[in-house]
């Protein structure tokens, strides 16, 4: 059964508890729920919305709590100076004891259970592999964790993790000179590996091209927090039968889906409106789709049993789609 977000999804405050700068460009936040207020227990490969803005808002994965509290949330942000601003905000206005909206938490990156994992993590992507490191071992799989960098200090919690997990951390810092073959790297697994990735792009689509030619692509999981470069074909106008609601409405070439049906009454959240968050997860009830998101894996673009609808639209000879909305 696919489990999508709650439509009646909670925004809630959280006051700032702790704040550590982990290296020169990674702020680390500690955050506990107003007084009266629970905050909801997630998961390894969660991440939260920090919502600084009307219009601003961010996705940071959940990292276990440096304090060991099991109330509390904890993310980790990397600055960065010619970002959207997001970071920057972060780092200037929260601090022990400032408040900030929140929502979550959801997970499009999900740790399964298996007897092997491979976790390949890219600077700060290393944030929603550090619990799945956890849970690997408790559970007695075999696992082993690659991290690349630019150098060891610039790579976030990679002292915390060589120490706690001695021998199953590789470290590739190009400062050293080292660089990853990551199609050996993953062709060194066992064939029901389960390979996670999280870091820059290039690094991502290396890891998912390797596991394709290797068919191994149910076996791969990769987690966006910025929308990659996908080709689209040029919007046309379709119908959509909002099936829940009875409604029935277009969508015109200069609008999204979620836009669409906003118009007509039929509200579903939408946070990020660029495919990275999965606030809008819609299910696919008939229709061929253009999957535009950056959350979506291959094989689930390939059955299409659900969609973004703030970024995805009817792919183009395909006049009319029906949703569960």
């Amino acid at each position: 059964m696919i489990s999508l977000p709650d439509r009646s999804e909670v925004v809630r405050t959280v006051r700032v508890v702790g704040r550590r700068t982990l290296t020169s460009r990674v702020i680390e936040l500690e955050m506990e729920p107003l007084p009266g207020d629970v905050l909801p227990s997630w998961e390894p490969g969660a991440h939260i919305d920090v919502r600084l803005g009307d219009d601003m808002v961010r996705q940071y994965s959940l990292v276990p709590s440096p304090s060991g509290r099991k109330d509390t949330w904890t993310v980790a942000v990397l600055v960065e100076q010619e970002g959207r601003g997001g970071s920057l905000l972060i780092e200037s206005d929260l601090h022990i004891g400032d408040s900030v909206m929140t929502s979550g938490p959801r997970n499009h990156f999900s740790f399964v259970e298996a007897e092997s994992y491979l976790f390949i993590a890219g600077g700060i992507g290393i944030t929603p592999l550090i619990a799945m490191c956890l849970a690997a071992e408790v559970s007695g799989s075999r696992w082993r964790l690659v991290y690349l960098g630019h150098e060891r200090e610039s790579m976030a919690y990679l002292e915390a993790l060589e120490q706690e997990f001695p021998g199953k951390v590789e470290v590739y810092a190009s400062s050293e000179g080292r660089r990853l073959d990551v199609y050996s790297a993953v062709a060194e697994g066992e064939p029901n590996q389960h390979v996670y990735c999280c870091g820059p792009e290039r690094l991502m689509s290396a890891v998912e091209n390797a596991m394709e030619s290797m068919e191994r692509l149910p076996f791969v999981h990769i987690e966006h927090f910025h929308p990659r470069d996908v080709e689209t074909s040029e919007n046309t106008e379709f119908v959509v039968h909002a099936v829940a609601s009875d409604v029935e409405f277009v969508v015109p070439i200069d609008e999204s889906i979620l836009m669409a049906a906003d118009f007509e009454g039929v509200i579903v959240p939408g946070d990020c409106l660029e495919g990275t968050c999965g606030s809008c997860e819609t299910r696919v009830l008939s229709g061929a789709v253009e999957h535009r998101d950056s959350i979506l894996s291959t094989e689930a673009r390939r059955s299409s049993r659900t969609m973004m609808i703030c970024v995805s639209r009817a792919r183009p000879g395909c006049k009319r789609l029906e949703l569960d909305l």
